[in-house]
């Protein structure tokens, strides 16, 4: 991911030091996302990613250590933060919170099929099963209220006049949730299960990484986000097959019921409208910073406009 924090190697192998992993032998940067500075770190003993953490109060990392503690547990792939020799996760390097964790196997998949779409939604729904009986609370920075104050500042920056009259429908939408909650399965959520967050070796899920947007919520918002960047066709539609391979997955785990068939379309419009805003918000925060990956500001807004109607549904058990 983009490197906000350059990290010199006398810093880095004075940190190194502290865990029983041998001698630092080499380090990079990782491009490719927005928030975190993160790097490839390789030892005598191992590879490992080191995320120095850049957005997001600290007092939230806790929960994230404890999180990926419980899906380990649960048998999911997922990174760990590795404890040093005083038995302490959570770190500081160059003036960050910083976390060193194993270096998983696989790639990022650009070009997915069904049966990579089929793969993530068993995962997702096994990451639901197991975090919705952890006990774990955290309220996500970027829910409901943050989409409303956020939707209706950079309203006036949609040119596209269906996008705009979906994204006011939405801000209504919004508001009456706020008085009268959906009553949907609820979850910890990855929240940003992205094709960049998922591994791949081969067809064999290996890796689910970047968990610093984990919060409590509603699981069908969660398949939301997934379906809208692993399952659309080049003209950012749904792709029927891969659309419907990852719902089946997921209902292989985890039953849809039908409030959550009800709400389906209303979840991928939401989805959409909350990485169309952060990646705007990005945007104007980096405008002209040198390093910084700044992805198209517009996808989401052409995402949220295709889903004007949504003809895939999501499978109900009979």
């Amino acid at each position: 991911m983009s490197v906000f924090t350059p990290v010199e190697r006398t810093q880095l192998d004075k940190f190194i030091s502290g865990f029983d992993l041998g001698r630092l032998i080499d380090y990079s940067g990782i491009v490719g996302g927005t928030e975190n500075s993160n790097f490839f770190v390789a030892t005598e003993r191992g590879e490992y990613v080191l995320t120095l953490v850049e957005r997001g109060p600290i007092k939230d990392l806790p929960f994230f250590i404890e999180l990926l503690d419980c899906l380990r547990q649960a048998d999911l792939p997922v990174p760990y933060a590795i404890r040093d020799r005083n038995g302490e996760a959570l770190h500081q390097l160059c003036g960050r919170p910083a976390l060193l964790q194993p270096r998983l196997p696989g790639a990022h998949v650009e070009h997915p099929d069904a049966s990579h779409c089929h793969a993530v939604g068993q995962a997702l729904a096994r990451l639901h099963e197991a975090s919705a009986g952890s006990g774990l609370q955290r309220r996500s920075d970027r829910g409901l209220d943050w989409m409303l104050t956020h939707g209706q500042r950079l309203r006036s920056r949609i040119s596209d006049p269906v996008a705009l009259t979906l994204v006011d429908q939405l801000q209504a939408r919004i508001q009456r949730w706020q008085t009268q909650p959906p009553e949907l399965p609820a979850a910890i959520l990855h929240a940003d299960l992205f094709r960049d967050n998922i591994l791949f070796d081969g067809h064999h899920l290996s890796g689910l990484i970047d968990f610093y947007n984990a919060a409590s919520g509603w699981a069908l918002y969660d398949v939301a986000i997934c379906v809208n960047d692993w399952c659309l066709d080049q003209q950012e539609q749904l792709h029927p097959a891969r659309t419907q391979a990852l719902l089946a997955g997921y209902a292989s785990i985890r039953r849809f019921n039908p409030a959550e068939a009800e709400a389906w379309p209303d979840t991928l419009r939401l989805a959409a409208l909350r990485f169309w805003l952060s990646r705007q918000l990005a945007a104007d925060q980096h405008e002209g910073q040198e390093g910084v990956l700044v992805k198209d500001t517009e996808h989401f807004l052409r995402v949220l406009r295709n889903h004007q109607t949504v003809s895939i549904g999501l499978p109900l058990a009979l």
